[in-house]
């Protein structure tokens, strides 16, 4: 009886140091496993949140998360440090980037076209000119038929409608970029509104809708109602997109394909910052986006997986841009990138 219990009590031992090493991969998978949260920008939400999905086929435990609250509070959470990593569709600025404790570098991840998407039924190729545009959003222009909307629609039925803007409610590198372009080509809307995530507007009446979908959701239900959007949200939600005009005076359609040739003369500088007011080529309302991470994390795990994913949306990431109508990076200015994070990041 003693034998046999010491003999079982030997089997059972076995079996279960046998079982503890088949097992002890799995436990230390489980234990590598790191989650990185991010938050921020709407304009690369759905690219960043393609990402996060295809990442886990190369690198099966890393999962991120990535919300889109709008450029402004992407920079307000890194800045707290309350996310592994945020979004932004306006570079940080060097006063934010000071107040970030462990350090920070932008990575610029895609480019795109903002679409001026407008809801007017029997109206499907309207075009807004250089002057007519910014004096729109500056409240200077506000009735369809307009004679200077007219002008650059000939032979076109305008309705007598009032124009009803719909811009963001939230702080939005969307808008950066949209009011970027209208400051640049005008004076009066530069002196009257400028350049801002979260502007002022002039414009009486103007609804506002939060993220890209917001306001793809209002003008899509509002007649009479002109906003603006990552040219994906006008593709997804089949809203109407005008043409305007590039500072060659051609009348362009926004697409992956004017969008890439208004951004084929940027420079990237050491720190990635870029700023594309207009161009003369090309769809002309064009921006980056950046993923903003800090250069020391909070244990070698986590920087671990820090590098890990830059290191994939710089490479295998990019592959994506084009599918969801997004511009890739130059190879360059990746190297340059991937470099960087892999020397800095701790």
């Amino acid at each position: 009886m003693n034998f046999k219990a010491t003999a079982l009590n030997r089997i059972v031992t076995s079996s279960v140091a046998a079982v503890a090493v088949v097992l002890s991969p799995v436990f230390a998978a489980v234990a590598q496993a790191e989650t990185l949260v991010g938050a921020g920008a709407s304009f690369p939400a759905p690219l960043y949140q393609r990402y996060a999905r295809e990442v886990r086929k190369t690198h099966k435990n890393l999962q991120v998360n990535y919300t889109a609250c709008g450029s402004s509070c992407g920079i307000r959470n890194f800045v707290k440090g309350t996310v592994d990593f945020g979004g932004s569709d306006a570079a940080m600025k060097d006063s934010d980037i000071a107040k970030v404790k462990r350090g920070t570098i932008l990575v610029p991840t895609a480019g795109g076209a903002v679409s001026v998407v407008y809801n007017l039924p029997g109206v499907n190729n309207l075009k807004l000119s250089r002057k007519v545009l910014p004096l729109i959003f500056a409240g200077r222009i506000t009735k369809w038929n307009d004679a200077r909307i007219k002008k650059d629609n000939p032979g076109v039925k305008l309705p007598n409608r009032r124009i009803t803007p719909v811009v963001r409610a939230d702080g939005s590198g969307t808008t950066f970029i949209f009011t970027n372009h209208l400051s640049t080509i005008s004076g009066y809307f530069k002196g009257r509104v400028g350049t801002s995530k979260k502007p002022r507007w002039p414009v009486r009446g103007a609804r506002k809708g939060k993220g890209n979908s917001g306001v793809a959701a209002l003008v899509k239900r509002t007649r009479g109602g002109i906003g603006y959007v990552n040219y994906s949200y006008a593709r997804l939600n089949r809203i109407k997109s005008a043409k305007v005009q590039n500072r060659s005076g051609q009348f362009v359609a926004p697409s992956l394909r004017a969008a890439n040739v208004g951004l084929s003369s940027v420079k990237f500088p050491a720190n990635y910052r870029v700023f594309v007011g207009d161009s003369s080529k090309g769809y002309p309302i064009v921006g980056l986006t950046w993923m903003m991470i800090n250069k020391r994390y909070s244990s070698p795990a986590k920087a671990a997986a820090v590098k890990k994913w830059i290191n994939w949306v710089m490479t295998k990431g990019q592959s994506f841009n084009g599918k969801l109508l997004y511009t890739s990076i130059p190879t360059s200015v990746r190297r340059r990138v991937i470099n960087q994070v892999n020397s800095q990041v701790k």
